[in-house]
């Protein structure tokens, strides 16, 4: 199993602070550059504020006990020029743009039917551990009427690292002609980032990694099942540093895609180019790049050779050799495209490819569930019926001291149970017999990715359901039993389940 970081984001439904009583597990898997450099975790473990303005959006970073207190942000609703202020306190905001700076530890997360910033960009600055994920961001312009984040929908600069840029929807109404700038930018010593699941339309400029020659420490960012389509050119225009280029689809390309330029250097892996003019190379200057290709597919492409633009192909050959120094999951080229259209942009549940040329997860919070065997997705708590847990009783082998066993059964997850130690066993059971096909084990925030392997075993009769590694959802034989155990049988660390769901599930 490959060494990837899962990053399990607890949420409950709501607007500015409003509580509902379930609470869906947003999950996606981090891969990339991101992943080093201590990791990106974003606001894990930190306090949950819910937001519907820009305003509360700043509010909820001035209000932090300091620059550093983690900060889950879920956001709904619409962001624009008229419902954002500037707030002061441990911040430093604008009314003009959403800006990180000068903060750590932050995850901004769209809820709901949808998080749309509309003609207002996200700006991150001298900050780190930053996550964007599941938001819409349009229409943000550098001249014209209203302007802001210099035209840029995600902008980095000066000192930025570990940087989480996922399954968001990034667009514009045309290019620079037309008032706009880029979709995704890095400038002035950005490194770390991982740009992941988002769909980038409509712009005539995708984003850059370094905004001049002389803009040279830029480095170490990871692009994978991100889909460009109707964008004109810089897939990233590369300056200087390295980058990861994998499982991306590249639809509609007028002008260029990926551009290394003056030394930069470009690993691009089982991506798919349909439609694309010059799908690789160093253009628009005579200061060479490099690249390492490997498994790409090049579905109609264009491939145009002047004075100062140098494709990679007809014949598209390596210029150097990349060693990528994290673990990662490598699709088929000829799944890009159909996993890519399904699985990239916002409000699409937070898909992933499920390594077997297709997506899992959906509907918005569909818990990803580790390795445990099970559908790694679905609709838990969407489609799955009654949760058969509420009302029933429920024992174990050892609780930690301020947990209790009906923790896991009450609908709660900031309540949970925990063994005295690494191990331990907690069951459901009912005054008869139940039929049950699927569970779901939720992990308290800040404690996810703690349960290592586990059994599920039909107390009744001793036998093995499903075994596996990590919570989510878990799938079986549809069952009659009256009792149920899920035992954990190693850890990283005392685990702690929120929530022991049961379904029978149609």
């Amino acid at each position: 199993m490959l060494n990837k970081k899962r990053a399990f984001l607890s949420t409950t439904l709501g607007l500015a602070g409003t509580l509902g009583m379930a609470s869906p597990v947003f999950a996606a898997t981090l891969e990339g550059y991101a992943t080093l450099n201590g990791g990106t975790t974003g606001g894990q473990g930190g306090n949950v504020v819910y937001a519907s303005t820009g305003t509360q959006i700043n509010q909820a970073m001035c209000n932090r006990a300091s620059t550093e207190s983690p900060l889950i942000i879920y956001v709904s609703g619409t962001i624009n020029h008229g419902n954002t202020s500037k707030v002061s306190g441990s911040c430093d905001t604008t009314s003009d743009s959403i800006q990180f700076k000068k903060v750590k530890n932050i995850s901004l997360i769209g809820i709901g039917s949808g998080a749309v910033f509309d003609q207002i960009g996200i700006h991150i600055r001298e900050a780190s551990n930053i996550i964007i994920q599941n938001i819409n961001v349009k229409n943000v312009k550098k001249s014209g009427y209203p302007t802001s984040n210099g035209g840029d929908a995600i902008g980095m600069e000066k000192n930025v690292h570990n940087i989480w840029i996922d399954h968001n929807t990034l667009e514009a109404s045309g290019g620079e002609s037309s008032g706009y700038d880029s979709l995704v930018d890095m400038k002035s010593t950005t490194q770390y980032v991982t740009v992941s699941y988002n769909k980038f339309y409509h712009s005539g400029r995708g984003g850059l990694v370094g905004s001049s020659d002389s803009d040279t420490y830029n480095t170490y960012v990871t692009f994978h099942h991100n889909w460009y389509d109707e964008v004109d050119s810089r897939m990233p225009l590369l300056r200087h540093g390295t980058a990861h280029a994998y499982n991306n689809y590249y639809t509609n390309v007028s002008k260029s895609a990926m551009n290394p330029r003056i030394g930069g250097s470009i690993k691009a892996e089982n991506n798919h180019f349909n439609g694309v003019n010059n799908p690789i190379g160093t253009f628009y200057t005579n200061e060479m790049g490099y690249w390492d290709i490997s498994g790409n597919i090049f579905e109609n492409v264009t491939w145009k050779q002047t004075a100062n633009e140098h494709p990679a192909g007809p014949n598209p050959s390596s210029t150097t050799s990349i060693t990528i120094p994290y673990n990662y999951r490598l699709d088929g080229a000829n799944c890009v495209k159909n996993i890519v259209t399904n699985a990239a942009g916002a409000n699409n549940g937070l898909k992933e490819s499920n390594g077997s040329c297709s997506t899992s997860g959906g509907n918005n919070g569909g818990d990803n569930g580790g390795n445990n065997g099970g559908d790694n997705g679905g609709n838990n708590g969407g489609n799955l019926g009654t949760n058969l847990s509420i009302g029933a009783g429920s024992d174990g082998s050892s609780k930690a001291s301020g947990t209790s066993y009906g923790n896991v059964r009450d609908g709660d997850t900031s309540t949970y149970w925990s063994p005295n130690g690494s191990t331990g066993r907690i069951s459901i059971k009912w005054g008869g017999s139940k039929t049950v096909n699927t569970v779901v084990i939720r992990e308290a925030p800040g404690s996810q990715g703690r349960i290592g392997s586990w059994t599920l075993v039909n107390h009744d009769t001793g036998a093995t359901l499903k075994s596996g590694n990590g919570a989510g959802t878990i799938k079986f034989n549809s069952t009659n039993l009256s009792k149920l155990d899920f035992n954990i049988t190693s850890a990283s660390g005392t685990p702690a389940v929120a929530e022991f769901e049961t379904y029978n599930a149609q």
